[in-house]
């Protein structure tokens, strides 16, 4: 009895699929089950994921109640509080080289537009605080360019994203409530 010819093509073809999928998996990295890797009694560890961001982190319990721009010195960090418990907006900032001091503040001004003390144009200006003999305010640069002061300045400009500063302008007015922490 032979055997014929489409069942020898078949069961090739297979092992071929068999083998191919084994060494594709090999390669990707993926762990392949062998008597003594399966028969381990410790649970491995879920692979971590390294894309995988982490949430930003909650309001700080000491920052006041109620609507408010909570300021983070040490964090780098402010977060936007609305009124009636809705969803907070938290991101970084680069602050200027002079520090806010920590305390409740208050928004005593805001501008449109201006250019900064650094030279820099700006624009959604919410200034809530004067010391050491200069203003300090969230701002946004009108070309989006966040980066580093000049450590040689004398500024307290708190450089934000312009997304994210729009979010201080259209939650603050004069006399809103900014935190600061260290």
């Amino acid at each position: 009895m032979s055997i014929p010819s489409w069942a020898v093509v078949s069961g090739l073809t297979a092992g071929a699929l068999a083998v191919v999928t084994t060494l594709a998996m090999q390669a990707g990295g993926a762990p392949v089950k062998t008597p003594e890797a399966s028969s381990g009694s410790s649970p491995k560890p879920a692979p971590s994921h390294p894309h995988t961001t982490p949430p930003p982190p909650p309001v700080p319990a000491n920052s006041g109640t109620g609507k408010r721009i909570v300021y983070s010195l040490s964090q780098q960090r402010v977060w936007v509080v609305p009124p009636d418990n809705g969803p907070v907006a938290t991101f970084t900032v680069q602050p200027g080289t002079v520090p806010a001091k920590p305390g409740r503040h208050y928004v005593t001004g805001h501008y449109p537009q201006r250019t900064g003390s650094d030279g820099v144009a700006i624009e959604h200006v919410v200034f809530f605080e004067y010391t050491a003999e200069t203003w300090i305010a969230f701002s946004a640069p009108v070309d989006d360019k966040v980066t580093k002061p000049d450590p040689s300045l004398h500024t307290g400009a708190i450089r934000v994203h312009r997304a994210d500063e729009t979010k201080i302008w259209n939650n603050t007015v004069d006399g809103s409530t900014v935190f600061v922490l260290r």
